[in-house]
């Protein structure tokens, strides 16, 4: 009996090891702090849960990595990498990547079963993910262009809607009325996290209500500041996985 508990408890300790010695989850908002700032990964669901709840923490630590292998598709470059003694799947923007050259980034959002058509696989375990840059290099937050995720900006005063668009209060205000339907928003964007998962994370206000905010997905390119009308399909109560939950969404907006 006593070597039983011995083993035991020997497997709970390797266990533990194994699970602190991977590279750490970020969920990220995309995004979150500095990690998620490229075209192609700004804003993995960036709000995990209701509005008005607090972000999920960013690290911003930066994590040093050897290039081991690289697969290109259309959009992403997914790299197998080595930092320390583990290995392990990223993905990033599209890009040239140098196998054996070493690279850094910051974030990322974990993904489990993570399906690539073009390579006809599953990779187990991914990270997608935003700030990344080549030794040498700055980072992509650095690096201008685009505006670290983090980056807010005060909501608009007296914005007049699109014609056809709704307000925003009064999407929410009748939630139960418009799930499913096709919704117009003019707002301004006060927050963006581009391309996870393939779409780019819009973060809409239009001062018609305290904090009053809607994440938009669309594959159009927005920039922090810009007043836009989005239109998409509202959808109630979104699980995408990795604590990524939203009480309300518009998916599959274009510019109009």
């Amino acid at each position: 009996m006593q070597n039983i508990k011995f083993a035991l408890f020997f497997l709970i300790v390797l266990a533990a090891a194994a699970c602190n010695s991977k590279p750490k989850v970020i969920e990220a908002e995309p995004a979150a702090g500095q990690g998620a700032t490229t075209p192609i990964f700004q804003d993995a669901p960036s709000v995990a849960v209701s509005p008005g709840s607090a972000a999920p923490a960013q690290d911003a630590t930066p994590h040093k990595i050897v290039a081991a292998e690289a697969l290109n598709t259309d959009k992403y470059t997914y790299i197998r990498v080595q930092e320390n003694d583990e290995e392990y799947w990223i993905a990033i923007a599209k890009r040239d990547i140098k196998v054996g050259n070493t690279y850094f980034y910051r974030g990322g959002l974990m993904k489990k079963n993570f399906q690539s058509k073009e390579f006809n696989r599953i990779f187990e375990t991914v990270y997608l993910v935003g700030d990344f840059w080549e030794e040498g290099a700055a980072s992509t937050a650095a690096a201008g262009g685009i505006p670290p995720a983090s980056a807010s900006l005060e909501p608009p005063k007296n914005l007049t809607p699109a014609p056809g668009a709704i307000k925003i209060s009064e999407l929410v205000a009748h939630l139960s009325k418009y799930d499913g339907k096709t919704v117009k928003i003019t707002g301004k964007c006060v927050k963006v996290n581009p391309m996870i998962m393939g779409k780019n994370w819009i973060h809409l206000q239009d001062g018609s209500g305290k904090n009053l905010d809607l994440t938009v997905t669309t594959t159009d390119m927005v920039q922090l500041g810009d007043i836009v009308t989005l239109q998409g399909t509202l959808a109630l109560n979104k699980d995408f996985g990795a604590g990524y939950r939203y009480e309300y969404i518009v998916e599959g907006a274009v510019l109009k």
